[in-house]
């Protein structure tokens, strides 16, 4: 029995997905989520054993989009798959998805065959399904990069980490407490203990030790 959830927060969407679900076989459904942070804490609260092998996930949310979503529940569950199930005019958003972690990028349209299909080559196999018309449009970006040279030291902080939680992030990762990096930032310490609070909260960690593994895993250093 194949365990899948989905992210979606378009009540139509989410109906259309869940007839869908309903006609793949040895299928079972984990949980329904509205949005980013919705999947994240319906992910907390579950055993290992009965999380989702494959979660189905909508790009365009509000609060935190699929791409943020998929990074940070990567880094914390990194056995789960994530298929993203998008409408064509998100192409552009194709590369940034997979630099996320998807294992898959699919069409809204797709039949529940191919749905079907598509959570059994990632299980199975790994394997990296897509529709047709994003697999060309994804051919054409990786040509693309592949002119451009990389930088090493260009840091991947989640685009919702503001500059100054940057600044105590790296401080944090580097052990430093909060004393020291209110006496270099020259803030209170009180507002540095609240930039981490809200730092903890974004990120979905409780603990120094997860934010240290999260910034070894996403390359942060």
């Amino acid at each position: 029995m194949y365990r899948i959830a989905v992210t979606e927060d378009n009540a139509i969407n989410r109906n259309v997905f869940l007839q869908k679900a309903r006609e793949m076989p040895d299928t079972k459904l984990v949980f329904v989520a509205i949005e980013g942070n919705d999947c994240l804490e319906q992910l907390k609260g579950l055993p290992h054993t009965h999380l989702p092998q494959v979660i189905f996930m909508d790009l365009e949310m509000p609060k935190m989009d699929g791409i943020e979503t998929i990074q940070i529940a990567k880094s914390l569950y990194p056995n789960i798959h994530f298929i993203v199930l998008t409408v064509f005019d998100d192409d552009d958003k194709i590369f940034e998805a997979i630099k996320a972690g998807a294992s898959g990028y699919l069409l809204k349209h797709e039949p529940a065959t191919v749905l079907q299909e598509a959570l059994i080559n990632v299980i199975e196999t790994g394997g990296a399904p897509m529709s047709p018309a994003i697999a060309r449009k994804t051919l054409k970006l990786l040509s693309g990069a592949q002119t451009q040279a990389s930088n090493p030291n260009e840091n991947n902080f989640p685009e919702f980490i503001t500059e100054r939680e940057k600044e105590i992030l790296k401080h944090t990762i580097n052990g430093w407490d909060a004393k020291r990096i209110s006496s270099e930032l020259n803030v209170s310490v009180l507002t540095v203990r609240k930039h981490i609070a809200n730092i903890y909260e974004k990120l979905h960690v409780s603990s120094k030790a997860q934010i240290i593994s999260l910034a070894h895993k996403n390359k942060w250093l």
